[in-house]
Formats: structure tokens, sequence, C-alpha cells
């Protein structure tokens, strides 16, 4: 199996995304990892400080890089010998199984997209993320890779989710509810009025509207939500999270008492700040392209690249895709039937 890691990609890329990529190959020795980058610079950074480097990595040369702030659709046509390009190209071609990239997602949607295509039955792919709740975590689809959604896109979501979750999470039959302002039928817009329809007519096991307040209650596996809604969603929790414990550490910190109450809660907030760390998973994927591609947080560190890695590998071996598929043909869900193709562009 060989992997395909964009080493200049993310905000602490190449060092970083390096020294994650070489602690997997050290953990996965039957998996060859490719790093994509610059090669001059890749060579003197793993001979400076990454001996002895184990002979399950090589290097695949990328001249160029897409900036994190860049437009990711102008910037591949602009930057067309990118590491995130040339790193998807490798899955395009049938060289490597998947691809891992810290940088710029637009670049990341846009080319798996362009060179990967989809999957039989997905007009548009979506991005999955891991929100924590009390009972464990809920996968949020769509968080960024489509706009401009149609009723369509959000059961296609919906289905490669249940997939996802029932292979990769262990949960033989996810919950999926649809994110909405109310639990009544009746209640949203029509994008989410349609999408109830087709959620409650499908064979998914589908549990009805959610409230953003029921998410963090663990009342669905899978919440459905186009991907700006969904993008918003994600990085509000990230902030909520951080800024909670914070909040509680700088409170505690006043009085000798409370000091002493937050040292008898440490294990606790250790066992919660793990649980709420981005790194702990690694990174989510782009479900929906006819390849595997993983994304990653843009200020991912080692352990979130050694972690995404083992995602890749957990994807390919669960083969994922071919189950989506199938899950789509027994959900007759086409490409060109009830919304026609979207034209929405990714959030990131």
């Amino acid at each position: 199996m060989r992997i395909v890691v964009d080493a200049m990609g993310g905000d602490k890329a190449p060092y970083e995304i390096v020294k994650g990529s070489l602690l997997a190959a050290n953990q996965f020795k039957n998996v060859e990892i490719i790093l994509a980058g610059e090669q001059k610079e890749l060579e003197k950074l793993l001979i400076s400080s990454f001996r002895p480097i184990p002979k399950n990595i090589g290097i695949l040369h990328a001249s160029q890089v897409v900036g994190m702030e860049e437009p990711g659709v102008t910037a591949l046509r602009q930057k067309t010998d990118s590491s995130i390009t040339k790193a998807i190209q490798l899955v395009a071609k049938g060289e490597a199984v998947a691809v891992v990239s810290a940088g710029n997602t637009g670049a990341a949607v846009a080319a798996s997209t362009m060179h990967l295509k989809m999957l039989k039955g997905v007009t548009r792919p979506g991005i999955v993320a891991a929100l924590p709740t009390r009972r464990g975590y809920c996968i949020v689809a769509d968080v960024g890779a489509n706009l401009k959604c149609k009723p369509i896109h959000l059961l296609q979501y919906a289905v490669m989710s249940s997939v996802f979750c029932k292979y990769i999470q262990g949960i033989k039959k996810p919950r999926v509810g649809l994110l909405n302002i109310g639990e009544e039928s009746g209640k949203g817009n029509d994008l989410v009025k349609e999408s109830y329809n087709l959620l409650k007519e499908s064979n998914l096991n589908f549990v009805g509207n959610m409230e953003g307040m029921d998410l963090f209650e663990g009342k669905c596996d899978i919440v459905i939500c186009e991907g700006f809604v969904g993008n918003v969603l994600i990085k509000f929790a990230e902030g909520i999270a951080d800024g909670l414990l914070g909040a509680l550490g700088d409170a505690a910190s006043r009085r000798p008492w409370s000091r002493i109450g937050l040292r008898l809660l440490r294990p606790a907030v250790r066992s919660l700040r793990a649980r709420m760390d981005y790194s702990e998973y690694g990174g989510v994927p782009l479900l929906g392209v006819d390849g595997i591609c993983i994304i990653c947080h843009g200020r991912s560190d080692f352990k979130s690249i050694q972690n995404a890695i083992k995602a890749a590998i957990q994807f390919a071996k669960h083969n994922v895709n071919a189950h989506i598929v199938t899950e789509l043909e027994a959900n007759h869900v086409e490409q060109e039937n009830m919304a026609g193709v979207a034209t929405g562009k990714g959030v990131c």
C-alpha cells in the first residue's frame, strides 16, 4: 500500500508534516509513504533532522505550493506543479491509494474533483468531521465542500456518512439526523423540507430533524447539513471548546479553593480536552471522490498527520468507496435524478 502526503501543505509544513509521516512509516512498515514537495528542501530536512530515514519513505518532486489563503481553483490553474496536485495525480494514476493534506482545503477538494472524478451516483463530494458529544461523537456532513446544496446532495451525504460510520466507526445502524431550526417536519427552508422527505423515504436510519442543542446530547450519530452551515458549526464547536476550557482555568486560578478543586478535576479535564482535540482523529475524509483524500486541519502537528495516515489506511482496508456505491444503488440515488448537478464551490 502506498500513501502520498502533501508535505508542503499546512501552517506547520514541512517539518511537522514530515515528522508525522516518518512516525507513521515506522508504525506501518508495510506501507510506503511518499512526501510530495520540493525535493531538495525535503531531502535536506530529512538528513538534518530525521536520520535514520525509514526505508518506506520516498519523495515526489513538486516545485510549487498552494498557499493557505489562495483561492483554491485559481491557484491550481496557475500552479500546475503544486504539491497537492502532484499528490492527487499519483492517486489518480493508481500509483497510490490515498492522499493526506493539511494544506488549502479548497485546493484539495478542487484537485480531487478534477483528477479523481466522482464515484458512481455522486454529484458533489462532501467533507465529514467528528463533533464531540456527551456520548461520543457525531459525524457532521458536509463541512465545507459544497456551498450551494440541493436535496439530492444532502441525501448522498447521508448515505456516504452512514457507510463511513458503519465501516470505520463500527456503528451497525447509524442514526441520521437533519440539522434544522426545529424538530417538526414542516420547519425550515425549502432545501431542508425537501431533504427531509428524501431522507424519510430512504432505507437509512433517519431519526428526523435535529436542532443545534440536540447534537451535543448525542441524539444522532450523523447530522446532515449544507457546507456553509456545517463549516460554521464545526469551527464554532472547536472555538467554544477551547474557550470554555480556557475560561475554566482562568476562573479557577483566582481563588485558592478553586485551584484545589481544579487539581482534583484534572484527569476529567484532560480526558475532555483529548476528546475535543482534532489531532486525536487526524484528518477527515472527502467522501464521494473515486479515491481516498484525507483532509487535515491547517494547524495540524505531527500527531495529527500520523493519525491521518492511519485513517487513510483504515479507509482503504475497509474498501469504503465500494460500499458507498452499493448503498447509493440500494437507495436508488442517481446523479441526474431529482436535482441535477450542483453549481456550488468549496468553502475553505
